[in-house]
């Protein structure tokens, strides 16, 4: 039978029509708004006070007052980078090679020669037929020797003439190494190679020269140019000035003849083998200088001819005697290095040179405390590189010496043990400084080493 309360069918399959009766616990959760309103202005006062705050950091970072703390704060951060760098890099600070060889010069003699006019080579043009073209006279004869020599027609004629006068001697003599004009030099130069290095004619006859110039005219000329003799002491005391006014542009005109000078022993010669030494000495000393860079290839051709002048007898002692004073002389420092440097070439005597100053150096170094070869080594691996006080800057400079005094001497062939111990001085250093070690010239002695021992055991 049929019930009118009972649901019917599509009623029973809605979902909205079957869902249960709400609880009392269920419809207490929807009523309660209050506590919902009540989160929500919480939320909004927090959000509140979190922009509040924000605004016054923003207001505070924007002061002027902040801006000067923000720089201060950089500057101190910049200058705490700075100074680990400079620790970094001190060892391109310490020292740098370079001595002023020239101080103030003094004045040069004059180049006006009454003696011309007395020259026989100039009556001989005076008493020519051509003369009355020219008109050439007495007062006018050393404008017209000029000329002479410029065109190149002074060197041609005398040699034609087959004799050099004194007073045409002693004139285009102080031209080279006086003059202010680049042509008379140059000219005079060639002047004077052409009498010294005639060509190799079999038919030619030689010039006779009545005046030829010795060392103590070069070396009056050098006093003259302000070459201090003595630059130790000027090291010594500081001063390295080299915005000084430098050497005379007369210079390029000394070395240029000092070097033919040297290339005529076999026929004329002009230096004796003490001149020689201070030649060499003095052109050592003149690559020091770092206003002459400009002229090392011409210092350096004067330095082979001046090492070959020497006979073989003369050779033994006198590269001795040079190697003392160069190491006397020469600061301990980079520019001892640089004086290496200067003594280029491949030939016996350039390298027995290069060993003998860099073991006279050593031997300074050490205050005389070596007697020996082995002496110097001993000193050598005695220091202790761990040492916090180790100077490592000197260590680069007992390094580079030493590599210098061994490699361009043959003694390690002659002597095992020198070969071994220098051998336990590089392992020391390579092997025994960190590539941490951020000291001055740390680095640097650990890289050669490690170079000049990996060079050594391939041999």
């Amino acid at each position: 039978m049929l019930n009118i309360d009972d649901p019917l069918d599509f009623e029973s399959e809605d979902p909205l029509a079957s869902t249960p009766a709400i609880t009392q616990k269920s419809r207490k959760k929807v009523i309660g708004l209050d506590d919902l309103l009540t989160d929500y202005y919480k939320e909004k006062s927090k959000v509140i006070e979190r922009e509040s705050k924000r605004a016054k950091s923003r207001k505070y970072y924007n002061s002027d007052e902040d801006d000067c703390g923000k720089e201060a704060l950089l500057s101190r951060k910049i200058n705490e980078c700075q100074n680990q760098m400079r620790k970094m890099s001190a060892e391109e600070e310490i020292s740098t090679w370079g001595v002023q060889v020239f101080g103030n010069e003094k004045t040069p003699p004059p180049l006006v020669f009454p003696e011309l006019q007395s020259c026989s080579f100039l009556h001989s043009f005076m008493s020519n037929k051509l003369n009355s073209l020219v008109e050439l006279t007495t007062e006018k004869g050393e404008t017209f020797l000029a000329g002479l020599l410029v065109n190149g027609w002074l060197s041609k004629l005398v040699i034609r003439h087959g004799h050099v006068e004194e007073s045409l001697a002693k004139w285009t003599f102080n031209l080279i190494l006086y003059s202010s004009k680049e042509e008379l030099r140059t000219s005079a130069h060639d002047f004077w190679c052409s009498i010294l290095l005639p060509g190799n004619k079999v038919d030619k006859m030689p010039t006779r020269v009545e005046w030829s110039p010795s060392y103590s005219e070069l070396k009056r000329a050098l006093e003259t140019y302000g070459f201090l003799f003595d630059f130790s002491s000027q090291t010594k005391s500081g001063n390295t000035d080299f915005s000084r006014r430098g050497p005379p542009e007369n210079i390029r005109g000394w070395i240029k003849f000092a070097d033919a000078c040297c290339l005529v022993r076999s026929k004329q010669p002009i230096f004796s083998a003490s001149d020689a030494e201070e030649l060499v000495k003095v052109i050592i000393y003149l690559s020091l200088d770092r206003q002459l860079q400009g002229l090392l290839v011409l210092l350096y051709g004067c330095m082979q001819s001046a090492i070959n002048y020497f006979t073989d007898e003369e050779w033994t002692t006198s590269c001795e005697e040079i190697a003392r004073a160069i190491a006397c002389r020469v600061p301990r420092d980079l520019n001892c290095l640089r004086a290496l440097e200067c003594i280029s070439g491949v030939g016996t005597r350039s390298n027995h040179l290069r060993s003998a100053v860099a073991y006279q150096i050593l031997l300074v170094c050490f205050d005389n405390k070596a007697a020996d070869e082995e002496g110097i080594l001993n000193l050598l691996m005695s220091i202790n590189v761990k040492d916090k006080i180790c100077d490592f800057f000197k260590m680069y400079i007992y390094l580079v010496l030493t590599e210098n005094w061994l490699l361009s001497n043959p003694i390690l062939e002659y002597k095992p043990v020198i070969y071994e111990m220098w051998g336990v001085y590089l392992r020391n250093c390579s092997s025994q400084i960190t590539s941490t070690d951020l000291r001055p010239y740390a680095s640097k002695v650990r890289t050669k080493a490690s170079y000049l021992l990996h060079s050594s055991t391939r041999r």
